[in-house]
């Protein structure tokens, strides 16, 4: 019998329950008041939406807990989730003076201790602006698109989001495991972007529910936030079994199924090493998993995952082998996992990405017994719904200017569809500030004509 049965459903609900509490008032305070609040600051630059950090924990420290949210927010449309998810190590934190002197300021923590107070008390933090009658469809209701919605709101566009799944949110809502960041963070900041008339259209799929002709032609502007699909194959004999999981979707299923449902069983490997494997790893340890191994082919000096989260998945007793890569997934007679071949690599001459080429190494292959597969070696871009909208690309990433304008200058674009030609990074709070560009790209474009006309 699968030792899963074996767990208490309230255990498991326990398990995911947000495992890094908040600050508590005093706590909160003496933080504050360790702030040098810095002229010039460098966290401040090392934030990618650029919020005034200083300017907010000096709020905090006054007790203008309204304030401080909305110094957060007014940057960082999404910045209660950024508080749980962001590399502040590599971001504010790092860049605080006091790394110098003793340990640098809690940024995180404060600022999630911020936007923890709006959200308990309910308070609106911003207004829509007077109506200038333009249209705006977002197409993708993420961080990128939530971001660009409320922005043009604010500028006093009349936006309507078309979102596919159930929920908005996207990553926030759906990919990003519950103990690092709990649902209703990112439905609360959905809830902000609504309050301000923006309309959201869920179940919402392009070509299927709507078509593009419709969206093209029934707005001014169209941003496309469409983000990124599931984990591409392996490509390799074994991907059909039963027991071989998709990292994106296992995340999604902890978030919107019943955890008891959920059966993976004892024995998990886990391919790839990014932040999405660190998640996929971490949810079958707290699903029951006695033995969870993350494998992949280079070393630990070429994984793409954080640093605060590898720690984290070693805390949780996660393993890592590194050098090895599957070769074919091996199952029983009823076509369920029941081991994986592996072989050794070793690292060769820099490829593309500049990092070490893997190398197989011949005859090196063993056969390791395991109940799931979970596959988490990045995401396939979603190449159809690009070419859709007939804008340029370079094998999905849809290529923008300055002010995130595609090549068909009423559509704009902003987070992980673009992500990939040396815009930004893939991370939540780039993919906020790229949907403030876009938004900002639109009023200008907007303003441009407006001037062309009074000439």
């Amino acid at each position: 019998m699968n030792q899963q049965a074996f767990i208490p459903v309230e255990k498991l609900k326990k398990n995911f329950q947000e495992f890094i509490p908040g600050l508590r008032e005093k706590d909160a305070m003496d933080e504050a008041n360790r702030c040098l609040y810095c002229y010039d600051a460098p966290c401040i630059k090392a934030c990618p939406t650029g919020i005034n950090i200083p300017s907010f924990i000096k709020k905090i420290a006054s007790g203008n807990m309204k304030g401080s949210a909305r110094a957060i927010m007014e940057a960082n449309p999404v910045g209660a989730s950024c508080a749980r998810v962001c590399p502040t190590s590599e971001l504010c934190e790092g860049a605080c003076v006091l790394n110098h002197a003793s340990s640098p300021i809690m940024i995180g923590q404060l600022q999630r201790y911020a936007t923890d107070w709006a959200m308990k008390n309910d308070v609106a933090l911003f207004h829509k602006g007077e109506s200038n009658g333009k249209t705006v469809a977002i197409i993708g209701g993420g961080p990128a698109g939530l971001s660009a919605a409320r922005e043009l709101a604010r500028l006093g566009y009349k936006v309507t989001i078309y979102e596919s799944k159930a929920q908005t949110g996207g990553l926030n809502t759906y990919g990003i495991v519950s103990f690092r960041l709990p649902q209703q963070i990112a439905l609360w900041e959905v809830e902000q972007v609504e309050k301000l008339g923006v309309t959201i259209l869920t179940g919402m799929t392009v070509g299927k529910n709507i078509q593009v002709e419709e969206i093209i032609n029934g707005y001014d502007y169209v941003v496309l936030a469409v983000g990124l699909g599931n984990v591409p194959d392996l490509g390799i004999e074994g991907e059909e079994l039963d027991g071989v999981y998709d990292a994106i979707q296992l995340v999604e299923d902890t978030k919107t199924k019943s955890l008891e449902t959920i059966s993976l069983g004892k024995r998990v490997v886990v391919i790839g090493a990014g932040n999405t494997a660190i998640d996929a790893a971490t949810c079958s340890h707290r699903l029951g998993a006695e033995q969870v191994t993350i494998m992949y082919r280079r070393t630990e000096d070429e994984m793409t995952a954080y640093d605060f989260e590898y720690e984290f998945a070693k805390q949780e007793g996660i393993e890592f082998r590194w050098l090895v890569t599957p070769v074919r997934i091996i199952g029983d007679e009823r076509g369920k996992v029941t081991a994986l071949a592996c072989v050794r690599m070793k690292l060769g001459e820099p490829d593309a990405s500049g990092r070490p080429r893997p190398v197989r190494i011949e005859g090196s292959e063993f056969t390791v017994e395991v109940d799931s597969v979970i596959k988490a070696i990045g995401q396939n871009k979603l190449l159809p719904l690009v070419q859709s909208f007939g804008v340029e690309h370079v094998r999905g990433v849809i290529k923008v200017n300055g002010n995130n304008q595609t090549s068909n200058p009423k559509i704009f674009a902003a987070g992980d569809c673009i992500f990939g030609l040396g815009n930004a990074e893939a991370m939540v709070v780039d993919a906020a500030e790229q949907g403030k560009k876009a938004a900002y790209g639109i009023h200008k474009a907007y303003m441009s004509t407006r001037t062309e006309v009074l000439a």
